[in-house]
């Protein structure tokens, strides 16, 4: 009864169909770039508040693609909080440089998610089929007025492959 007169307050039909069809068109995603960070061993903290820490020291990459072509600067890292279960919090923040020599800013939430056999061979440096595990982040860029200025005013995805010793990032433009 209550939702009936909040949607008829807002001028809406109280019906099954509304509540399934989206308001607007699905977004799309468009390849930008990848990046190939490397890093370096993990700084292990250990088990705490529930999970086991890391940080992940970026030691410098290269950034190729049709929207962006450039180098990862050595400097920051990712931040890493492996939840039992095979849930992996993380949170990278470092520096890209593009071909123009524009320096950007970039914080890159996500999630790794994988059982709990696959998580442990990840935090070993291990070589795991990509398959084998979900690995998504949301990127978000921090940039001056100029050439590169798009990408703080686009939202991203990006799917992640970790390697031994360097990470594969897919980074996406959703429009």
């Amino acid at each position: 009864m209550r939702k009936g007169l909040i949607a008829a307050g807002l001028g809406l039909a109280a019906s099954p169909a509304l509540a399934q069809a989206p308001a607007a068109p699905a977004p799309t995603l468009d390849y930008a770039f990848t990046a190939r960070i490397t890093l370096a061993a993990p700084v292990e903290q250990g088990e705490v508040a529930g999970g086991r820490k890391r940080f992940i020291a970026i030691t410098g990459g290269t950034v190729d693609g049709p929207m962006l072509k450039g180098t990862v600067l050595p400097g920051g890292g990712d931040w890493q909080v492996i939840m039992p279960g095979g849930l992996t919090k993380v949170e990278a923040r470092y520096f890209l440089k593009s071909a123009d020599g524009t320096v950007i800013e970039i914080t890159n939430p996500g999630v790794r998610v994988a059982s709990p056999e696959v998580t442990e061979k990840l935090a070993k440096g291990e070589k795991v089929d990509p398959s084998a595990y979900y690995f998504r982040t949301t990127p978000r860029f921090d940039v001056k007025a100029g050439s590169q200025e798009w990408l703080a005013r686009s939202a991203f995805v990006a799917r992640g492959i970790r390697m031994p010793d360097h990470v594969v990032i897919d980074f996406y433009v959703v429009r």
